[in-house]
């Protein structure tokens, strides 16, 4: 008797956690189909003439709209590296994007993204001639981009050759994935600024 009534406590137990599990579950769904419902609507907002209210088969992944929609997102609006960053998160690679390149875009730049993707992009994003290192010429793209080409070519070359100089450990001039990392990890309010919210 004393066994069969364990068994059924057990069971009771069981049946609760189940049902508190698939409740949690649930909750979790509800919030992630809400979230991507949210950013759905973002995305419809800035080409309303080519998404459609109800993406249906393949078209979260064939439907793009054009870079220069994306680039008046007031997200992006601002950002000098706004044409950039499209790119890299756009399959065809000029910044057009579809509704899941915009889904990767936002992961990447949420701020509960882990920090190892967010440098790897970064790193993407920075890499500007896609050799697989920074050289020089990517940072004087970059600094170009954030100082609104206000730097004299001299200030420009001495910057550059000042970056490569400490970040560069194996003196090849170019800064490979892993000095690009060590470096990054170091700036204190990178994962702070790497970010996005719509």
């Amino acid at each position: 008797m004393l066994k069969k009534l364990k068994k059924i406590i057990l069971l009771v137990v069981y049946k609760c956690y189940v049902k508190d599990f698939n409740h949690e579950q649930e909750k979790r769904e509800h919030t992630e189909s809400a979230k991507i419902n949210k950013v759905h609507k973002r995305f419809r907002e800035v080409s309303p003439d080519i998404v459609p209210k109800q993406m249906t088969g393949d078209e979260a992944a064939t439907i793009r709209v054009p870079r220069e929609q994306m680039e008046k997102l007031p997200e992006l609006k601002e950002n000098p590296f706004r044409t950039r960053i499209l790119e890299v998160f756009s399959r065809d690679g000029k910044g057009n994007l579809t509704f899941e390149d915009f889904l990767d875009l936002l992961s990447v730049f949420s701020e509960q993204a882990p920090r190892d993707i967010k440098v790897f992009y970064a790193f993407k994003i920075y890499d500007f001639d896609g050799d697989q290192h920074i050289g020089p010429a990517d940072i004087e793209t970059a600094l170009k981009l954030l100082t609104h080409n206000e730097l004299s070519p001299e200030e420009v070359a001495q910057v550059c050759e000042k970056a490569v100089e400490e970040a560069d450990v194996d003196g090849d001039g170019k800064l490979s994935y892993m000095e690009f990392e060590h470096v990054i990890l170091r700036a204190p309010d990178f994962l702070s600024t790497f970010h996005i919210r719509l």
